[in-house]
């Protein structure tokens, strides 16, 4: 089902606490500063993908759309998830370094 490897890191992150999803908690982590990335589903809505590209842009975190809503909340094991943001400097260097590759691989 999720053909998205790069997303695997989601699972341990968020099994180790360093992952909070939803529009108001992602909002609040990039917002105080704990966000490293943020990651939305590409069928998140286009007001959402912008809110958080902005918001993302203005308090410099890396920011990504990927795989739908229902892959994002599997890789977290939860139900349907628009909005991620991974709290753990580590494993978001990590989800980067490997987003990036597959992006540079297409």
């Amino acid at each position: 089902m999720n053909n998205h490897k790069e997303l695997s890191l989601l699972g341990l992150a968020a099994k180790a606490g360093k992952v909070v999803s939803g529009e108001f908690a992602c909002e609040k982590a990039v917002r105080s500063g704990s966000a490293y990335l943020v990651l939305t589903a590409e069928d998140a809505s286009e007001n959402t993908k912008k809110k958080f590209r902005d918001m993302c842009s203005y308090y410099e975190v890396p920011f990504y759309t990927i795989g739908t809503k229902e892959e994002l909340g599997s890789a977290i094991g939860k139900e349907y998830r628009a909005t991620l943001a991974m709290t753990d400097e580590n494993f978001s260097a990590a989800t980067v370094k490997k987003l990036e590759k597959v992006r540079h691989e297409q």
